[in-house]
């Protein structure tokens, strides 16, 4: 099954063309070009989303659920087309692509399967009491009620799982949250099928049209306008620091502010305990490298820093991932722009006295090689920028002198998405020290693992304390995401024919 994009916006309910068109940048195939978005496709959307969520938001969970299981199956029913045009945009294999999409399918239907339950509603109820003194109490009933119109920024290195129909998208529509959403000019063509799956299963479920919109590409302003618009009630994203930093002041600067759950990456870092390195220098090497470069090294949860005490284990560690890294050859990045800035991140620690090169490569145009430096803890707590992330399969070994000086490293990391300690038995005196100091630095820490990937189940937590995300309250994958869109209502002395169906 091929698919050829019309590339169009879908603005409640009607694929809309604009004169303005810009092409997509594939990694092969052919070329096609899409409509850009505008300010005006902004405002038409947030009112349609606005509209429906009088419908919506008041729509029984049983047909929120419905939808997003249709969803799902819309997304399969194109899988072949889907495989076919995210491939060529993004130059990711067949099977990531494939794994991916079932992801997608896989928490539209955990969502569904989650709000059939309730448990999010976090229902509770104060009955009356009417004899007590010296005042009486009322009746207080307390439930979890959508929010409005949520905006939702496609992500690069995700065209399916973090965009158009991904985690954010799936989170807010759960709630009861229309949704418009900006998608990423990396996969316009993948964005645009996707978003033809979600229109069908609007069609099928017989909802208001205006419950999802997707504008496709635009120059900046029309992000501004998304965020800025009064109609939009919570933005998500998953993208760069600096990109997700301007969309959080804007949200922050409105007359009426708005939350902004801003998934900004990090640099992930290890912690190789003395015993653990000991036994196992070489499996760790080994592991670290396969984890850094899977993918390119395109994941957030990518471990770009390991940590090891110095001496003959930690130069054991080294080499063995020193020689998985020389196994590895150019690998094909996600766009034009991604590689250019591992280029320019790779050239920074090049130009830094403080860190001796391992692996030095050269990457051309898209393709991008494997690289890894070494330094001292003493440099890194003294050189901020050999803390922030290149997005691609570059590592950093810091060195410290004991245990001691590792636990003082970890109070100096920055904000995490996770964090990982390597032990054996014997560490557990020094693992126990690390622990509170990366729970605090982390949403996630691993014990004897690799992060790269994310398990989309409801004890996940992926975000963390800033830069890693801009709410350390929240997460952007697993059930608990959910609660970004929604706000608990408290109904006073109601009538139980008036209150929500969820309260009945």
């Amino acid at each position: 099954m091929t698919f050829t994009p019309h590339g169009k916006h879908l603005i409640a309910g009607e694929w809309v063309g604009t004169e303005a068109r810009f092409p997509n940048e594939p990694a092969f195939g052919p070329v096609h070009e899409f409509s850009m978005g505008t300010v005006e496709l902004v405002n038409r959307a947030a009112q349609a989303a606005e509209e429906a969520f009088w419908s919506y938001g008041q729509a029984s969970r049983e047909t929120r659920a419905a939808f997003l299981d249709a969803i799902a199956d819309e997304i399969e029913a194109r899988a072949e087309a889907i495989t076919e045009i995210g491939t060529q945009e993004t130059g990711l294999p067949e099977a990531r692509l494939n794994g991916e999409r079932g992801r997608t399918t896989g928490q539209l239907r955990l969502f569904a399967e989650h709000i059939r339950k309730g448990d999010f509603l976090d229902r509770r109820h104060d009955p009356a009491m009417p004899d007590r003194q010296p005042a009486p109490r009322p009746d207080i009933r307390m439930v979890q009620r959508p929010i409005g119109p949520v905006a939702v920024f496609g992500a690069s290195n995700f065209p399916l799982a973090f965009s158009t129909a991904g985690g954010d998208t799936a989170a807010a529509l759960a709630a009861g949250c229309p949704v418009v959403v900006k998608g990423h000019s990396a996969h316009p063509g993948t964005g645009e099928i996707v978003a033809e799956a979600v229109h069908a299963a609007i069609k099928t479920c017989n909802l208001h049209p205006g419950v999802y919109s997707l504008i496709q590409g635009g120059r900046r302003e029309v992000g501004t306008a998304l965020v800025q618009h009064p109609l939009i009630k919570a933005v998500g994203f998953t993208g760069s620091l600096a990109g997700g930093r301007a969309l959080f002041d804007l949200c922050a600067a409105r007359p009426e502010p708005i939350p902004f759950f801003g998934e900004l990456g990090s640099v992930n870092p290890m912690f190789l305990l003395p015993h653990a390195t000991h036994a196992r220098a070489e499996d760790l090497g080994k592991g670290w490298a396969a984890s850094l470069t899977m993918g390119a090294g395109q994941f957030c949860t990518n471990p770009g820093i390991a940590v090891v005490t110095e001496g003959a284990d930690a130069d054991r560690f080294v080499a063995a991932a020193k020689a998985g890294l020389e196994a590895v050859g150019p690998q094909t990045m996600l766009t034009d722009g991604i590689a250019r800035a591992y280029r320019e991140g790779k050239e920074r620690f090049e130009t830094r006295n403080s860190v001796t090169p391992v692996v030095s490569t050269d990457s051309h145009d898209r393709q991008a090689s494997p690289n890894l430096y070494e330094t001292t803890a003493e440099a890194y707590l003294q050189d901020h920028a050999l803390g922030e992330e290149v997005f691609g399969p570059l590592g950093l070994v810091v060195h410290v002198r004991d245990t001691d000086e590792m636990v003082r490293l970890a109070r100096g990391f920055e904000g995490q998405l996770t964090a990982t300690i390597h032990m054996d038995p014997a560490d557990l005196a020094d693992a126990q020290a690390l622990r509170p100091v990366l729970e605090r630095k982390a949403g996630r820490v691993l014990v004897n693992g690799f992060p790269t990937g994310v398990e989309v189940v409801d004890s996940m937590v992926h975000g963390g304390p800033y830069p890693a995300s801009t709410n350390f309250g929240a997460t952007s994958v697993g059930t608990l995401s959910i609660r970004r869109f929604l706000r608990p209502v408290a109904f006073q002395n109601f009538p139980q024919e008036l209150l929500p169906e969820d309260l009945q």
